[in-house]
């Protein structure tokens, strides 16, 4: 009769207090399964953490994430909020803080902003990857970097209070509570560079997750890339940021540095050469090579051509596509 009362005493317990001697009980497995909570062993690759951009979402990762798990990598691909480089920032330094070991951090686009708070003081993250991706300073806001040199194609009309290339639903909560949407017209254009089937193109547009406008003005906090090494990948073709900006932020970093013929939405068209320079800040070349001064060397990144400049920090890709 003792044992029954426990019992129904325990099913009267809040949700509260149940969750967590669950998770006690369920142990290492459970905490493994969401990429934290268990120690790695001695030699065990680093942790893969991808953060996607606006108008996009966990899945345009889903190529790379393959190709790093068949390497043995544990790969964490969390949802991004969209709501505040703030919020969204403290969102992911808290994911952060379950994992356990070395983590390579990878952000595209409005991505590479919220890794770049995210980070900072963290010093489990030991390499910073940009593909096509912002890379604020402090006090620095995504789009004013996106206007600081010519190749965006959100506006054609600087004045514009929001970028001829959205759409903006309001939530009602004031004028500046919007959702920021690429318009449907415009999107394989300005994300794609009309670089995908159409079929394809318009499927995308059709599950973009939209960016609160708040996203694109609030200035950055921190500037993680300062003080943890950095990997960038630009995109040659980006419609969305600008190639030139990509640049200007690359050499700003100091990032060890590839040049792809590709859309903004590399991740889309060019997985391989994401996944390449993914395994180089995780591991498989020098993460110095770009500051070494190496002349004339090549590396190989899954049949790409790479030439280390002499002297400088870019290594070009020309990438060969089946």
């Amino acid at each position: 009769m003792e044992h029954i009362r426990h019992t129904a005493a325990r099913r009267t317990l809040p949700l509260a207090v149940l969750l967590p001697a669950a998770l006690m009980a369920a142990g290492p497995s459970m905490a493994s399964e969401s990429g934290g909570g268990t120690e790695p062993h001695e030699g065990a690759k680093p942790t893969v953490v991808l953060v996607h951009g606006a108008w996009a979402d966990a899945s345009g990762w889903n190529e790379v994430i393959r190709s790093l798990q068949d390497r043995g990598y544990p790969v964490v691909t969390p949802a991004n909020p969209l709501r505040s480089l703030s919020g969204d920032s403290d969102y992911l330094a808290a994911r952060l803080k379950t994992i356990k070991g070395p983590v390579v951090l990878v952000g595209h686009s409005y991505g590479g902003a919220v890794i770049t708070n995210a980070a900072a003081g963290n010093p489990n993250v030991k390499s910073l990857v940009y593909i096509a991706a912002f890379a604020p300073d402090k006090g620095e806001a995504t789009l004013q970097l996106a206007a600081k040199r010519p190749g965006s194609r959100l506006t054609d009309d600087p004045e514009a209070p929001v970028p001829t290339a959205l759409d903006a639903v309001p939530l009602g909560g004031g004028l500046t509570d919007v959702d920021l949407y690429i318009k449907p017209d415009k999107f394989s254009d300005v994300f794609l560079s009309d670089r995908l089937d159409a079929g394809r193109a318009d499927a995308l547009a059709a599950s973009q997750r939209p960016a609160n406008a708040v996203t694109g003005s609030e200035p950055a906090e921190a500037a993680a890339w300062r003080t943890i090494p950095s990997w960038y990948l630009v995109a040659t073709d980006d419609r969305v940021i600008g190639t030139e900006n990509l640049r200007f932020m690359a050499e700003r970093a100091g990032a060890t540095t590839v040049e792809v013929d590709a859309p903004h939405a590399v991740l889309e068209t060019h997985p391989d050469e994401v996944t390449d320079l993914i395994l180089q800040a995780a591991h498989d070349a020098p993460p110095s090579l770009a500051r070494t001064g190496t002349t004339g060397q090549t590396l190989v990144l899954g049949g790409a051509a790479v030439l280390a400049v002499a002297g400088g920090t870019a290594l070009v890709v020309r990438a060969r596509r089946a």
